[in-house]
């Protein structure tokens, strides 16, 4: 099993935000790169190998930055980058995860946790 912190999806994000494509396309370039950076650390400082051939359990805990209501659809919309960049640093294609979620209580700033551990055939 692995567990990775990472940080609250950039606002660009939201599939709500009316933005310019090239915008969009920059915020979600670099939060899926400072996902892959800090999953691929916790991979290897971790004792964590796939075995790469089965599904995985890909848990989400969302820590919203304040207590403003947001739709959960939303909330994962904005991750797919954070996801991508998880399944890039584990080598892996997201369609592996069998993806569960949770809004948790806020924290300052916002976070995002993820566990991901091998599915038991």
């Amino acid at each position: 099993m692995i567990v990775v912190n990472l940080p609250w999806p950039p606002h660009q994000l939201n599939p709500n935000k009316r933005l310019h494509w090239s915008r969009k396309s920059r915020a979600a370039r670099l939060y899926r790169n400072m996902c892959y950076v800090l999953t691929k650390n916790a991979v290897q400082s971790s004792d964590y190998h796939s075995a790469g051939c089965g599904k995985m359990v890909f848990s989400i805990e969302f820590f919203p930055p304040d207590r403003r209501r947001r739709d959960d659809d939303n909330m994962l919309a904005s991750f797919k980058a954070g996801r991508d960049g998880v399944a890039d640093a584990l080598g892996v294609d997201d369609n592996k995860f069998v993806t569960s979620f949770e809004v948790c209580d806020p924290v300052e700033d916002g976070a995002v946790r993820v566990t991901i551990q091998e599915r038991a055939q």
